[in-house]
């Protein structure tokens, strides 16, 4: 079964997460930019990042038959850095015309602070200029309220729900998006956020309209393979191979097939092979 894992941060993960997805099934991924564990200090350490997300992780992807795409945005816990918040706001659009570029992402709230009432507010007016989805993160602390004011500034702003993809979901907040028309994403953890278990309940509360699961993984205690353990949840409550394609391949492609920038056909390219001698090609200098 192809899988596709709608939000993994493989810049923190090695090569060997990269084979140990693809031998699972994953076949495209979408990598959300996000802050990375400090707070970055100049606009220049964004653009940097925003290159690799655009350049060097697509080739590392595509070794492994790993169709790799991304979100770019200035992240809510970086909006509160106002100054700086200014200078990523500006760059943005450029990053945001480039190719495999599939949404505004990850923006939304950390602490729900006024700074990130802002950026949120700026990245939704660019997701609708560049016709763009956006990637929503709901936070850690205070979710359901945050969530629910998601929902506000999204409709303040006329934001249609259908290229509104939330994520970090739980139960709770489940109640809040059944009815809204966004798409519903639920990060899969081996200790917080949602395990593949309670996901399997929830699926089998609520069905699988409009539901994506992804790993999250990044520099934390995570699972790359996590989409995979849904799928052998789902295999074991009962549910059809067309539920489960539904939840990890076509809820994933329509959601971001939404951009017009989904490649998921990645030309033929050995893993194994080398350059002068390393796995890697460099350029000169």
């Amino acid at each position: 079964m192809r899988i596709f894992d709608p939000h993994v941060h493989m810049t923190s993960r090695t090569t060997d997460d990269y084979e140990a997805m693809a031998d699972s099934g994953v076949t495209a991924i979408v990598e959300p930019a996000f802050w990375l564990g400090q707070p970055r200090t100049s606009v220049g350490s964004f653009v940097d990042y925003f290159a690799s997300l655009v350049g060097w992780e697509p080739y590392r992807a595509a070794q492994f038959g790993i169709a790799h795409h991304c979100t770019i945005a200035l992240n809510p816990k970086e909006a509160n850095d106002t100054g700086l918040a200014r200078e990523v706001l500006e760059v943005l659009p450029r990053w945001l015309a480039k190719d495999r570029v599939v949404a505004v992402g990850e923006v939304g709230y950390d602490s729900m602070t006024p700074a990130e009432d802002d950026a949120f507010s700026a990245q939704i007016a660019l997701a609708a200029d560049a016709d763009l989805p956006m990637l929503v993160h709901t936070p850690h602390r205070d979710k359901l309220a945050g969530t629910r004011r998601t929902l506000d500034v999204l409709a303040e702003q006329d934001f249609p729900p259908e290229r509104s993809i939330i994520d970090h979901n739980n139960e709770l907040t489940v109640e809040v998006l059944a009815d809204t028309g966004c798409w519903m994403a639920f990060s899969i953890y081996p200790d917080t956020k949602v395990d593949e278990r309670r996901m399997v309940a929830i699926l089998q509360e609520y069905g699988t309209e409009r539901m994506l699961v992804n790993s999250a993984a990044d520099w934390g205690r995570s699972d790359p393979l996590k989409v995979s353990k849904v799928v052998a949840a789902m295999q074991e409550a009962g549910f059809s191979d067309d539920d489960i394609s539904t939840v990890v391949w076509d809820n994933p492609v329509a959601a971001y097939g939404q951009s017009g920038r989904l490649e998921l056909d990645v030309p033929g390219q050995e893993a194994d092979s080398t350059f002068e001698g390393s796995s890697i090609r460099r350029t000169s200098g």
